[in-house]
């Protein structure tokens, strides 16, 4: 696939600039700032042909570099390449300043100590949000690697072992939450609230901002008029999520009502959560050196972006 796309980048005949935009087939509710960038016709008012392609995160990464994608959504992959291997990739833009996860567990657990002894499932052990839990247990008083026992278990059956009763409590993402809470799970804690990380961070690569700073510029800047949208215009926002991801208007509208307060105002996040992210990444890459912040982001084109809007006035 992505060497088909790559026969079809560049210049349309419209004389719009072709750009590949790698969305993962999770589809998740941070997502939907693209497509309304394109649906809205922000991206053709930025010169910008976008052409979505549903690709898992790594193929995306290979894409990114190959050159036959501009942009991933795959933020969080795109730093642990950079981490692991220097990969010459940069996270240009942050839709949230807080991860949506949360921990749910059995009726019974009540409090972070309460899970002393437990069984936890996570998606994975090397997974941002198993490092992020250890930190939120140590500071509950908990040793997290003594005090609960860890199932790391991948493919998004997470919820299923805890409604199954196999585990004690779960890390689980936006629908398994409703699900499981109205199953009658408790949500210990949401881990957005706990832990200063962004999510839904799209990522580009160095080659692109260097050769091609005009056509960065452009994109993040319609990304940003798609996120000004999404913070003004409720109804907007959740049909174009119901188109984009086929999810059910009522969970779409649940979805928009609780998690709109954790989209960013102008696709930054300031230096605090960009080096906890950082220090997420070098336990999952498994690396001694510090990824230095210059080298994992560059928000200057949001911040450029934001400022171009508000002297011209743009609104929605």
């Amino acid at each position: 696939m992505l060497v088909v796309s790559a026969i079809f980048l560049g210049t349309e005949a419209s004389g719009l600039e072709t750009i590949y935009l790698a969305i993962t087939p999770s589809k998740n509710f941070q997502h939907v700032i693209y497509p309304i960038a394109q649906e809205k016709g922000y991206m053709r008012e930025e010169g910008i042909e976008l052409k979505i392609l549903i690709i898992g995160g790594t193929p995306s990464i290979q894409g990114l570099l190959a050159e036959s994608i501009q942009f991933t959504v795959a933020g969080t992959s795109a730093l642990i390449a950079a981490g692991k291997g220097a990969a010459p990739l940069k996270v240009v833009l942050a839709v949230n300043d807080k991860v949506h996860q949360w921990l749910l567990s059995k009726p019974a657990i009540t409090s972070p100590m309460s899970l002393k002894g437990k069984r936890i499932v996570t998606g994975g052990a090397a997974s941002s949000a198993t490092f992020m839990l250890k930190q939120i247990l140590a500071r509950n008083g908990l040793d997290p690697n003594r005090d609960v026992a860890y199932i790391h278990q991948t493919g998004g059956n997470q919820l299923q072992a805890l409604l199954a009763g196999a585990v004690d409590a779960a890390i689980v993402g936006v629908q398994e939450r409703y699900i499981g809470v109205d199953a009658g799970m408790r949500e210990l804690f949401f881990l957005g609230n706990e832990v200063k990380n962004s999510w839904g961070t799209l990522a580009t690569s160095d080659r692109l901002i260097r050769e091609q700073p005009k056509q960065v510029s452009s994109f993040i800047r319609a990304a940003l008029k798609a996120l000004r949208l999404i913070r003004q215009d409720r109804e907007a926002t959740i049909a174009a999520h119901v188109k984009f991801s086929r999810v059910d208007r009522s969970l779409v509208t649940r979805m928009y009502d609780d998690l709109i307060g954790t989209f960013t105002r102008n696709g930054t996040v300031d230096q605090e959560t960009q080096e906890n992210d950082l220090a997420i990444i070098r336990q999952i890459a498994n690396v001694s050196e510090p990824l230095p912040i210059g080298r994992a982001y560059d928000f200057s084109f949001a911040s450029a972006a934001e400022r171009q809007l508000d002297q011209t006035g743009w609104r929605p």
